[in-house]
């Protein structure tokens, strides 16, 4: 059970919103006047059995606990989740300490950099050539840092020790790998054109890969570290949210290439789940952004 699964399993909807707004029996459920928008006739039901709100009046809105506290406490999902934790008296892991939080982005925008250089050598020529065929313009390469991590296993490795970075670094940065049994440490991208991954504010905290061959999986991603859980990541966010708090509208596409392609052609409210289906935290940032 998830961290957020167990929260849930603790609340029950009718104590999260009665604080809020003076709930009235009806039925099977409660209706009350909504607490976000003025009325005279209650269009605000509370659902016991579904655990979930919804107002049927100007607002239309609902959901369930962590919606609700977003919506009446003003939060961002992170802020609901550390104050529903609290209610419910479930323990969340710490943040790593900020120093920590700075070398770790420092070691993804040196790899971002290594492998952007990469991409415009021989040996970068095959994602060259894809990137080619999909159509996209030099501003759009710089733009996101595309590049192409070398087959060799230990190209990168070498140019982050070469630039002051220590191997545990690399490794816990999800960059390098090390075999338990030999010890022996290695790059854990290869030979694939490289996605950088970036949090809101421009940080590089990831990377997805792409095979160039018949590889499987054709996609691989950073596994989660301090700084990065994909389940709370939205690819090209950090060149969306303005746009998105502006147009109060977000799009969001599968893949990296097609988040890419709809910004270059001016498409800039777009973001990508990375291939997967989108996670309650995604949702719940978009939400916040687009309110």
């Amino acid at each position: 059970m998830s961290v957020i699964d167990d929260i849930k399993a603790r609340l029950d909807i009718v104590d999260v919103v009665s604080p809020y707004v003076a709930l009235q029996k009806s039925g099977r459920g409660f209706k009350a006047n909504c607490p976000f928008h003025n009325e005279k006739t209650p269009s605000f039901v509370v659902n016991p059995e579904r655990q979930s709100w919804r107002c049927f009046g100007a607002c239309a809105e609902g959901g369930g606990a962590f919606d609700f506290v977003m919506k009446a406490e003003n939060m961002d999902f992170g802020q609901a989740l550390h104050l529903l934790a609290q209610r419910t008296g479930v323990q969340l892991e710490k943040r790593g300490d900020p120093e920590k939080s700075d070398i770790l982005h420092s070691v993804n925008r040196a790899a971002a950099n290594f492998y952007q250089e990469t991409l415009k050598t021989e040996e970068g020529r095959q994602a060259r050539n894809y990137i080619d065929s999909r159509k996209l313009n030099d501003s759009s390469i710089e733009k996101f840092i595309l590049g192409y991590s070398p087959s060799s296993g230990d190209g990168l490795k070498s140019h982050l020790l070469l630039h002051d970075f220590k191997i545990e670094q690399a490794i816990e940065a999800g960059l390098v790998r090390q075999d338990e049994e030999s010890g022996r440490t290695y790059d854990f991208f290869r030979g694939r054109l490289m996605f950088p991954i970036f949090d809101r504010r421009g940080n590089v905290v990831g990377f997805g890969g792409r095979a160039l061959d018949d590889s499987n999986p054709k996609y691989i991603n950073t596994s989660a570290t301090s700084i990065f859980d994909k389940r709370n990541t939205l690819y090209a966010l950090n060149f969306a949210i303005d746009k998105i708090r502006d147009q109060r509208t977000a799009v969001v596409v599968e893949g990296y290439m097609d988040a890419i392609a709809a910004h270059e052609h001016g498409y800039t409210n777009v973001v990508a789940s990375m291939g997967t289906a989108l996670t309650e935290q995604q949702v719940a940032q978009l939400r916040t952004l687009a309110d």
